[in-house]
């Protein structure tokens, strides 16, 4: 379908990409990961042409239909209502229906027979392209997408960004395209959003590729994972699950191959050392010094997972009840939200606060937070209650000429410089890029120093409002971390269900215009939900197989009564066993380091099974050599 050959693609002095392939295939459902500023939206800009590689090809046929989702579309402005935008998509039909109405309209003065077949021939095919049932399909996609029949009548200008990328998305997925291109399509939707883009892209018959933050999202629509790292475009075939395990396992076998590799390394170094002043061994020497120089080296294992290393302080605790409400009302013009509800957050809870867009969740967030006093009722504060709140237009507020540890300094001026330095590590902030200028940062920087402040605050409550927007997975994970480590009580609105279901100890939802608690975590919630007595317990992996090790003796040769020279055939033999053996077991690692081997659980455990054996000869090799040399130095001095 699209075949993308040693692709490489520079900006300035710095390769993106390096000679990077993948072949994308009909039907395939792939997701393409990789940290912030590893080429994900470049690769999706030049397979649709908006960019041209440095070098390398990216083919596909010619009329090959391309749907593409990208956040340059949030700039598409029109006055007409967003179902006639959805619309928009069927161009021929469209074309064909303007047509019908010209020559319906001729036919008020003019009878002749040209016109009548003219528009005979116009309605057979529109009909042929189901030209009058696209508005019944566009409304079905736009409520799918969380737009009710009054909101599709309203004009596509009177909604925010967010609500109008919806609308673009809408009218992508009416073109039904052979391919869909995706760049972070869930950002701007709610959970019932999500899970219904979901289910129509698993049905989706063409080949779709997704650059998302969202795990679960990806864990369910994706069969093949794409991940970009160091300029190389590295293919796993399965889901985003499958990829974390299989990473894994490859980076076990690598560091392995390194640990042994380097052990290797340094007896060869310590071997020719030893004998290197003797006239007798000066071709065995030059053969091993060749040998290393000939050696291909295996790369130690790159840890690039960020940790968070510092701990969250907050100079007094709180009482027991942080918020209190009581009897709040809160509507708009026509649209009530909260109608005689209640609630309290409890010292130490950890809660989620969920649902679908317009039911009230940033409102009651922000009633929470003190920041909407227009409502009706109570929201009291407990005893020592110190909070911070982050919400997306915090970003606003970044002070665009400071530098990112300027900002920080002047928002938390009791920690030192060493602290700051050490957040900001923990948020991908490294080196230099502590001094780089508030405005030149990218949307998901510009969030990661939002967040830093908030958590930097000495708050014992936090109040989050979409936090993970704009960030990737590795940004994700610190913040979960960063939630898990902190020791005061938060309420938390995201439609992150990988975040909600690690961070939150407790589900808040409104239904019914009321405040509605479930005491579990995400997934819990979700089975509950679904009519579900009992919340499912972790899958258990299945059980590694314990095998017996059985003490590897090395069999010593017998050296008494032989001669130096005998003792030095035996010596090249060996070596000679040596290099076989050290052969044999690179063959099992390069079968080791092939991803169609994970396949086949069977086939996996045959191999390792052959490849420990490989491993125990040649350690039994290396040991009688090691005999051996000592013998024959005894024997020479």
């Amino acid at each position: 379908m699209i075949s993308i050959n040693n692709l490489t693609f520079e900006i300035g002095a710095r390769a993106l990409y390096d000679e990077a392939n993948w072949h994308i295939k009909p039907g395939e459902k792939a997701g393409l990961i990789g940290a912030n500023g590893t080429g994900k939206t470049t690769l999706l800009k030049l397979i649709v042409g908006e960019m041209k590689p440095t070098s390398g090809t990216i083919s596909m046929a010619k009329d090959l239909k391309i749907g593409y989702l990208n956040q340059d579309l949030l700039s598409y402005q029109s006055d007409k209502s967003i179902l006639h935008v959805s619309m928009e998509a069927f161009e021929r039909q469209n074309e064909l229906h303007d047509q019908i109405e010209e020559l319906l309209k001729k036919l008020e003065t003019d009878y002749s027979d040209d016109i009548l077949h003219k528009l005979s021939d116009k309605q057979a095919e529109f009909e042929a392209l189901d030209g009058y049932n696209i508005e019944y399909r566009a409304a079905g996609i736009l409520a799918g997408l969380g737009f009710n029949e009054e909101q599709q009548q309203r004009k596509l200008s009177q909604f925010s960004g967010g609500w109008r990328m919806r609308v673009m998305l809408a009218r992508i997925l009416l073109q039904a395209p052979d391919i869909l291109l995706l760049d972070e399509p869930t950002n701007h939707l709610d959970l019932p959003s999500i899970q219904w883009l979901e289910t129509y892209l698993q049905a989706f018959e063409g080949a779709v590729v997704i650059v998302s933050h969202d795990r679960y999202f990806l864990d369910r629509v994706i069969n093949k994972t794409v991940e970009s790292r160091k300029g190389k475009l590295n293919v796993y075939a399965g889901n985003y699950s499958f990829y974390q395990e299989e990473k894994s396992l490859r980076e076990e076998i690598q560091g392995n191959q390194f640990k042994n590799q380097q052990a290797k390394i340094k007896q060869e170094e310590k071997l020719i050392e030893r004998f290197r002043a003797k006239a007798s061994k000066a071709k065995m020497v030059q053969s091993r010094i060749k040998a290393l120089d000939r050696m291909d080296k295996v790369d130690a294992v790159d840890d690039d997972t960020p940790t968070v290393n510092f701990s969250f302080r907050f100079s007094k605790p709180s009482g027991r009840h942080v918020k209190t409400l009581k009897n709040i009302s809160k509507s708009y013009p026509n649209v009530p939200i909260l109608k005689d509800t209640e609630g309290i957050i409890e010292k130490g809870d950890k809660i989620a606060l969920i649902g679908a867009n317009g039911r009230g969740k940033s409102t009651l967030l922000r009633i929470i937070a003190g920041v909407d006093p227009d409502f009706e009722g109570t929201c009291e504060s407990g005893h020592n209650v110190s909070q911070t709140f982050f919400a997306q237009h915090q970003l606003e507020a970044l002070h665009l000429e400071n530098e990112v540890l300027q900002e920080l300094q002047a928002f938390a001026p009791k920690h030192t410089e060493t602290e700051l330095r050490t957040i900001l590590g923990s948020f991908l902030f490294t080196g230099d890029d502590a001094f780089k200028k508030i405005k030149v940062l990218s949307g998901g920087e510009k969030s990661r120093v939002a967040l830093a402040k908030a958590l930097t605050a000495d708050a014992n409550f936090l109040l989050l409002d979409e936090p993970t927007n704009h960030l990737d997975i590795q940004s994700i994970n610190i913040l979960i971390q960063a939630l898990k480590q902190y020791e005061g009580t938060f309420i938390v609105v995201s439609h992150d269900r990988y975040l909600l279901d690690n961070v939150a100890n407790k589900i808040w939802y409104i239904e019914d215009q009321k405040i509605k608690q479930y005491p579990g975590t995400y997934q819990e919630y979700e089975d509950w939900q679904a009519g579900r007595k009992e919340a499912i317990k972790n899958t258990s992996k299945e059980p590694k197989i314990k095998k017996e090790k059985k003490e590897v003796k090395p069999e010593i040769k017998k050296v008494q009564g032989k001669s130096s020279s005998n003792l030095n055939k035996d010596l090249e033999h060996l070596e000679a066993d040596i290099v076989e053996a050290e052969n044999k077991i690179k063959d099992f690692e390069l079968q080791l380091a092939d991803p169609e081997i994970y396949n086949s659980t069977d086939k996996l455990a045959e191999l390792t099974k052959l490849y420990q054996a490989a491993k125990n000869q040649l350690n039994d090799y290396k040991n009688r050599w090691e005999e051996l040399a000592d013998k024959i130095l005894e024997l020479e001095e």
